[in-house]
């Protein structure tokens, strides 16, 4: 009785992530159609005209679909953000954006610290020689190394929120990295959105790449450097190393 009651709980813990990775898989081959571009452009009018009518409502659903889509990692989260700047222009489409992106962000976080995170952080707590210099290196500089993955274009969104988990990072600095990490790209994308009327008038895409255009990416590249100085600053003064 006491050796069930033991793994029963050791075998649910993985269920989270276990759904989580089920419902992307499963996501990906059914909606991958549907959350694009052109399914935005083909209703546009119509969600016009249900945000005229029920604001409060558009935005309450339009953070629970795109909490779903973080959550899960379903395809369409560019698409989610480009709307929700097309529905609610640049600021109030920003404050949206990354308010659901965070929000999803932490149903991965928590899921898979419930279920790999905690293990893993012991391993390599209970490890010895590199695994746990590198490690140490990482919890002494957690906010630099957050905000930097957050801030560079190349690391998968879905990646950001599972290193974190993996190296037992407190949730509070996960979600303020988050929030704040994201907002300069989600400004990229949100403007994009909130110009929408006129590319739609012409008849074209949006062009996604204006990400890595200089005076876009340049600033990025800043904000990154940024992040990662105090960690430049700690190795090269001595006063914390981050491997010896």
């Amino acid at each position: 009785m006491s050796a069930q009651a033991s793994e029963k709980p050791s075998w649910f813990r993985y269920l989270p992530f276990v759904v989580i990775l089920a419902v992307a898989v499963i996501g990906y081959f059914a909606l991958r159609d549907y959350l694009t571009f052109e399914t935005l452009r083909d209703n546009r009018e119509a969600l016009i005209a249900f945000r005229d009518q029920n604001y409060a409502l558009t935005i309450l659903v339009f953070l629970g679909i795109y909490v779903m889509i973080v959550g899960f990692s379903l395809p369409g989260a560019s698409v989610a953000t480009i709307t929700g700047g097309f529905l609610f222009g640049t600021v109030f489409g920003v404050l949206a954006n990354v308010t659901g992106a965070t929000l999803g962000a932490v149903v991965i976080f928590l899921a898979a610290r419930m279920g790999l995170g905690e293990t893993l952080k012991a391993r390599m707590d209970a490890s010895e020689g590199l695994v746990r210099k590198v490690k140490a290196g990482i919890d002494e500089n957690q906010w630099s190394m957050l905000f930097l993955i957050r801030l560079v274009p190349v690391v998968p969104f879905f990646v950001a929120n599972l290193i974190p988990a993996f190296l037992g990072v407190p949730l509070y600095r996960f979600v303020i990295s988050t929030f704040l990490g994201i907002i300069p790209g989600s400004l990229v994308f949100t403007s994009i959105g909130a110009g929408l009327g006129s590319v739609f008038a012409r008849g074209e895409t949006p062009d996604f790449g204006i990400i890595f255009e200089p005076h876009i990416l340049l600033p990025i590249l800043g904000l990154c450097a940024l992040s990662v100085l105090p960690v430049v600053l700690k190795a090269v003064t001595g006063k914390k190393e981050l491997l010896k």
